[in-house]
């Protein structure tokens, strides 16, 4: 019985022969003869290797190496579980250039046997629910080297840091592997494994500590705090306050942590004092360090959008105004002109986002000119991956069919919104769903005139097809009651065809014909299926199949398809889009651009 460690290493001993002084380089092939993947084992990391290109290299050097390879080949290979292997190095003089031969029959592999896991301290927490109690047969469970695996070296320490790892994460961050040992046999080609693991002690969160704020007030950073004082240690909820505050735009750097230092001396004393080492310390305060962004922030861009056309946009921030952040924007295209300004209020302790605003937005598109002013109040909360909204606006609405004036409206309507997301990836999704639905109206006549009820839903769904391969299933459907559809903004009946709906067809080209124009619909059907193959990690290429339609009847709901091929690039802002789509009723074929699926 022996047990696993390195041995001393050659090149120490190496390094100072070949310090002394040399005739000229001498000139050697090395043939390895190992398999797979222990023949680029030993190419990576024999000295024999290494030092062929050093100038001081000669023939007596060169035997020196040969004599100690066996030694080294067996402590590199021991690493990948062979302990017993057969192990040949001669050097070869024939011809005019010296050959070194390696030979390794590597035999049996050690495989794991017996796993013995002890676990000290992990008391019991009253009061605490029983999912978050911490428990120690799922810990031992989850050791990645189960028995039966062979004994590699480097699966030995991953296994050993990923049940650290687990651990640390909550209520115990100062969790320590106190002792470890794997006991080889060689002779039965058997590791037995110990590994003794101390929580250390329990921690908890204290007061929150706020550095680096000058412009902005502290509730900007304490509103987004879900941690409480008392809570345990839970690194999760820090990265998650963390993501909050960089999500919130009033800063460029962001460090949460908690705040071991002020501590210091508890923990000095306590490491002194064995009696002292396993019992609760003082709570750690939760300090978070900022460095503020700017106030104020201008920028400007031009842009191109196979669905409206040219564009130009200027847009404007400020971060304090009246203790608000306001964000503006005015954008300039071919088919559509718009100008708003928001005003963001602070988070509130309760994680509601409020906002309020102003907008006025004219569009061309299809025959049908509408030109809407309004203003609105929004309360948005939940998290990435469950968003809800509420939302009251008062809009005012000019509508021109085919050239002809046709009305102006006024509508009061509340919507209700809701997200749910369960994705692998939100910025490059592969696995997993999205929904989004929306319910909402305008009842009472106040300030409208026409009362409306409005349901929609948007659903997108991936699948993996294999390591290269995904399929992208997007649908998505609404409707509109009303006693008349005039009188009821544009924006809230429906039309299809452009780049995120039914490819093929010009943005919103489908839709109720009036004349020569389209106008917007009390029906909203579309669907679509798209394959995607990666050639490389962030190229690739992709079939697809849209159809759908919007119209005031169901029997006039008839969908119309869209089918082609496409590129794919994962750029560093999201996945950026590049189709040729044939349109199958208009007879033509139509390029689309289009940055992701996702919503």
């Amino acid at each position: 019985m022996v047990r696993a460690r390195a041995r001393p290493c050659a090149a120490a001993s190496l390094l100072a022969a070949l310090a002394l002084p040399a005739q000229a380089q001498l000139d050697y092939a090395l043939r390895i003869s190992a398999p797979a993947p222990l023949d680029t084992l030993l190419e990576q990391n024999l000295d024999l290797q290494r030092f062929r290109e050093s100038p001081r290299m000669d023939l007596e050097q060169l035997q020196r190496l040969v004599r100690v390879a066996p030694e080294q080949i067996r402590t590199l290979v021991a690493t990948e579980g062979y302990y017993s292997p057969e192990v040949s190095a001669t050097l070869e003089r024939d011809g005019e250039r010296p050959t070194v031969q390696i030979r390794v029959s590597p035999g049996e592999p050690v495989r794991v046997g017996e796993v013995e896991l002890e676990l000290q301290g992990f008391a019991y927490a009253p009061g605490l629910a029983p999912a978050l109690q911490f428990d120690p047969a799922a810990l031992k469970a989850s050791w990645a080297l189960k028995q039966g695996a062979v004994f590699r070296q480097n699966d030995w320490e991953q296994a050993k840091r990923g049940l650290l790892r687990q651990v640390v994460q909550s209520r115990y961050p100062r969790a320590q592997i106190a002792e470890s040992s794997a006991t080889v046999d060689p002779d039965q080609h058997v590791a037995l494994l110990h590994v003794v693991l101390d929580s250390g002690p329990e921690l908890r969160f204290g007061e929150l500590r706020v550095e680096g704020l000058k412009r902005y007030p502290l509730s900007v950073v304490a509103n987004l705090n879900q941690i409480q004082p008392g809570d345990y240690y839970n690194e999760a909820a820090l990265q998650a306050y963390q993501t909050r505050l960089q999500d919130s735009g009033y800063f460029s750097s962001v460090e949460v942590s908690a705040d071991s230092s002020a501590i210091l001396n508890e923990q000095l004393a306590a490491a002194e004092t064995p009696a002292k080492r396993d019992s609760n310390m003082a709570p750690l305060p939760l300090l978070v360090r900022v460095v503020e962004n700017k106030q104020r922030n201008v920028s400007a861009g031009l842009g191109f959008s196979t669905n409206t056309g040219n564009r130009a946009s200027l847009t404007y921030d400020d971060l304090s105004v009246f203790g608000l952040r306001m964000k503006s924007a005015m954008t300039l295209e071919t088919k559509k002109q718009s100008a708003h300004s928001t005003l963001y209020f602070p988070t509130t302790p309760q994680g509601y986002n409020d906002s309020i605003g102003a907008a006025f937005e004219r569009s061309d598109i299809s025959g049908e000119v509408t030109s809407v002013a309004s203003v609105a109040a929004k309360r948005s909360w939940g998290t990435p991956l469950l968003e809800r909204n509420l939302s009251v606006e008062l809009l005012t609405e000019t509508k021109t069919l085919d050239g002809i004036p046709s009305s102006t409206s006024k509508s009061l309507p509340l919507t209700y919104g809701v997200t749910w997301r369960k994705l692998d990836n939100l910025l490059f999704p592969t696995k997993g769903y999205a929904l989004n639905a929306q319910l909402g109206g305008a009842l009472l006549p106040l300030l409208t005139d026409e009362a409306f009820v409005r349901g929609y839903a948007r659903a997108v769904m991936y699948a993996p097809l294999g390591s290269s391969d995904n399929l992208i299933l997007r649908a998505e459907a609404g409707a509109l009651a009303s006693r008349s559809k005039n009188g009821v903004p544009a924006v809230y009946l429906f039309r299809a065809g452009g780049d995120q709906s039914v490819r093929g067809y010009a943005f919103q080209e489908l839709g109720v014909r009036v004349g020569d124009a389209i106008t917007g619909g009390r029906y909203l059907t579309t669907a679509s299926a798209e394959y995607q193959h990666w050639f490389r990690p962030n190229w690739g290429a992709a079939l697809f199949y849209d159809a759908g339609n919007a119209s005031d009847t169901f029997s006039t709901l008839r969908p119309k398809s869209g089918y082609g091929v496409g590129a794919r690039w994962k750029s560093p802002v999201g996945p950026i889009n590049v189709d040729m789509a044939y349109g199958h009723a208009v007879h033509k074929y139509r390029l689309h651009f289009s940055l992701g699926f996702t919503f």
